[in-house]
């Protein structure tokens, strides 16, 4: 099949997001993502120097796209209590809804991510959500803490209950209202704590 230069790394990347959903991360190859987006084995080279720019591709996607999601939680929201609140349950939800592109996004796969300016930059983009919310929150004494600690617990909380929903450790349902419910109970238990004085 013959695509344009676009075209071609947009399919590269599709077959690798296939090709991690069904064999995990180590599963991937640039060889087998050249045979499922049917173009020759030298074909992905004209965009990845290996098989680790395509998976940090995906993950770079993975941040761009949960990134929008976050924009559009914190634009609805000028309580920044509640947005804490709400970016934590969309991660969740995010994360159950998509376990391929979280487990490449967050996984051993990629060990430097400084070699990678766009999944840095989809990252940073996607975290700053967080930063912005606990700090608008402490600034307006709604929240008592160190920001920076806080917003260590906080996503602590959403990428460790993530990682046990994904793996199985938590017995939750796989359906997004159960989900969504246990995160945000679980959210609101760690705002009360950060509400109170020490």
């Amino acid at each position: 099949m013959a695509y344009h230069h676009g075209q071609l790394r947009r399919a590269l990347i599709d077959a690798a997001l296939d090709l991690v959903t069904e064999l995990g991360p180590t599963g991937l190859t640039l060889r087998g993502a050249a045979r499922r987006a049917g173009v020759s084995p030298s074909a992905p080279y004209r965009h990845f120097v290996d098989r680790e720019a395509l998976l940090a591709a995906v993950a770079a996607e993975g941040f761009a796209e949960l990134a929008d999601q976050l924009d559009e939680v914190s634009a609805a929201l000028d309580d920044p209590v509640e947005r804490i609140l709400r970016i934590g349950v969309a991660y969740v939800r995010f994360a159950t809804q998509n376990r391929a592109r979280y487990r490449v996004m967050f996984g051993e796969q990629i060990p430097d991510r400084k070699k990678h300016p766009e999944l840095e930059e989809s990252a940073r983009r996607t975290f700053s959500h967080l930063d912005r919310a606990i700090a608008d929150a402490h600034a307006r004494g709604l929240v008592h803490g160190d920001p920076r600690s806080l917003t260590l617990l906080s996503w602590s909380l959403v990428h460790g209950l993530s990682s046990l929903i994904l793996d199985g450790q938590a017995r939750v349902s796989s359906e997004p209202p159960s989900v969504e419910v246990v995160a945000e109970r679980l959210g609101q238990l760690l705002l009360d704590g950060m509400r109170s004085r020490p």
